[in-house]
């Protein structure tokens, strides 16, 4: 048995290792000086380790603009579709209502449908609405979004009814047992979905594309594909870019994996 769990352990950190050597070369890379990436065969490590890339990355672009800019619409991002998707999903799951159960057997439907099919409608809906080239704009599929709904009430549906017909007795409104059962119990799904919408909407690349225009508005994963074009010989400055595209996604993982790991656990126990 110690042996099995040995070589278990032992394939695993193989395995981990493999899925994480793209990133660690990546992030050695940002610290080479000029051209040294470029070298045959590649180095695995900077020879004299410098932050030049880093320096020259936001000294000689906008890119302390352009992450702003990623930060704001993320987090924006975020808590609206906590907001809408908690609040939509546990009123499929808990409120009763006329057509409930095929209304959502409707949003399931579409789940099949790719995103990038309803890019051209929404463009023109947002054009009628004057958000184009807005902050607005890029924040329009992010209200809500099937997944999110069906991912909450999924989860909220284990939440006991006697519990919440207990509350009402006592003479608890709606939004009082909303706030105070509710949205306790959700703490784990609430984490995962938070984090799946931040890193949705961080890594978006082809909706700001659409439906912005302005260069001062870009997004960061917009603007590196910009940047590229003009330093594609700079293997270095645009690995530079990625650990700083990368690094906020990272953070906020290492602050919920905690949650984010029962919110998932949780599921596969719950169905």
């Amino acid at each position: 048995m110690k042996r099995g769990s040995v070589l278990t352990n032992l394939a695993l950190w193989v395995v981990a290792l493999f899925a994480t050597a793209p990133l660690l070369w990546m992030v050695s890379v940002s610290f080479m000086t000029p051209g040294e990436a470029s070298s045959f065969p590649p180095p695995l490590l900077p020879a004299h380790p410098t932050t030049a890339n880093f320096v020259e990355l936001f000294a000689n672009t906008d890119m302390a603009r352009y992450l702003a800019n990623s930060l704001t619409l993320a987090t924006l991002a975020t808590l609206m579709s906590l907001t809408f998707n908690v609040m939509a999903g546990y009123a499929f799951a808990k409120l009763r209502f006329r057509g409930r159960d095929r209304l959502f057997r409707f949003l399931l439907t579409a789940l099949v449908i790719p995103a990038q099919v309803a890019m051209i409608p929404l463009f023109l809906i947002c054009k009628s609405l004057g958000i184009v080239n807005s902050f607005a704009g890029v924040l329009v599929p992010s209200i809500a979004t099937v997944f999110g709904i069906f991912l909450v009430r999924q989860y909220a549906l284990s939440i006991p009814d006697e519990m919440l017909e207990a509350a009402r007795i006592d003479g608890a409104s709606e939004g009082r047992i909303f706030r105070s059962i509710v949205l306790p119990t959700l703490k784990p799904i609430l984490a995962t979905l938070a984090t799946f919408s931040f890193l949705g909407s961080w890594s978006d690349f082809l909706w700001p594309l659409i439906i912005l225009n302005d260069s001062q508005k870009q997004t960061l994963p917009v603007a590196l594909a910009n940047l590229s074009r003009e330093h594609v010989q700079d293997i270095e400055l645009m690995m530079a870019g990625s650990v700083v595209t990368l690094l906020p996604v990272l953070l906020l993982f290492l602050a919920l994996q905690r949650y984010y790991i029962a919110g998932l656990m949780a599921g596969s126990v719950k169905g």
